[in-house]
């Protein structure tokens, strides 16, 4: 949790981003994700001073709870000093202890961003799904958070000023935009609606261009001029992967030339001739793309 020290920005864990959405696709299925098609909604997990600590934090917790499609877990929420923003024990359940930074008693409109971090923790746990170091899962986690409905609150906490700032989760806050960016293109839904944040909206917008240059790489129809006669060059002198390009040119075993390039959706490698204009079908997501190769 950034408390008053500088905050990162850019793209730097961006291909453990993708690595994650992939491992959500493999492990979930298409269909599962579809079943998040709803965020969280700013009401159910709002916060008023006025409310009693505990009582609030609980109910938060059991919103999130819910989302997550784990009706059998309970989370039994305190508070105590710390670094970090907040801790889980992952147990074997039903109950799982967690723990808030002090902090949050007084900034208690961050609780349920801070909670839903935790109860993704839950969740992969459950899934028996994790990535092999310690900052690498805990990418994986915000990323599930965020790409299943719960992360625009992650992002929403993200506040910065000259004097001051804060930040929740460990991704940049470009990098919660893009995959919150990456949601919002599959479920066609806008979050911009709910951030409280100016901070958290342009990290949004930011993260949301990145997201679109996902679908306009060549050798998909979508790609610009400039990215076709690149790839249109690459494939005279095809060898393997051109330096800095998404798509690799392999032949197969008669010969004959492919392309090779991740789902714009999902980031699963797809391979389709190069024969010109084809429609390929990720295998994965079931995403069709319009390919000229």
């Amino acid at each position: 949790m950034g408390n008053g020290g500088p905050v990162q920005h850019g793209y730097p864990h961006l291909e453990t981003v993708r690595a994650a959405i992939t491992a959500l696709y493999r492990r979930l299925s298409r269909d599962t994700i579809e079943t998040f098609s709803a965020s969280v909604a700013p009401a159910d997990v709002a916060f008023c001073d006025t409310d009693d600590l505990h009582l609030g934090a609980q109910r938060v917790a059991r919103e999130i709870v819910r989302h997550f499609r784990l009706p059998d877990a309970r989370l039994i929420v305190g508070f105590r000093e710390m670094t970090h923003a907040a801790n889980v024990e992952l147990a074997a359940g039903p109950e799982y202890f967690v723990e808030l930074n002090d902090r949050f008693r007084t900034h208690r409109r961050d609780i349920g961003a801070a909670l839903a971090h935790e109860v993704a923790h839950v969740y992969l746990h459950r899934l028996d799904l994790a990535f092999p170091s310690t900052a690498e899962n805990e990418i994986l986690t915000d990323t599930a958070t965020t790409y299943l409905g719960a992360g625009w609150l992650l992002l929403d906490a993200y506040r910065e000023d000259g004097v001051s700032s804060q930040k929740l989760g460990y991704l940049t806050p470009e990098e919660f935009g893009y995959v919150l960016a990456k949601r919002a293109l599959l479920f066609q839904e806008d979050p911009s609606v709910w951030f409280t944040s100016p901070q958290a909206y342009t990290a949004y917008v930011k993260g949301m261009a990145r997201a679109r240059q996902d679908g306009q790489q060549p050798p998909l129809t979508a790609a610009g001029w400039a990215g076709r006669r690149r790839y249109a060059h690459d494939r005279r002198h095809a060898s393997g992967a051109p330096p800095a390009a998404p798509y690799t040119f392999t032949p197969d075993s008669g010969g004959h030339l492919g392309v090779t390039f991740p789902c714009p959706t999902c980031h699963q490698r797809i391979r389709v001739p190069v024969r010109g204009r084809v429609r390929a079908r990720c295998g994965l997501c079931r995403t069709v793309l319009e390919c000229d190769t």
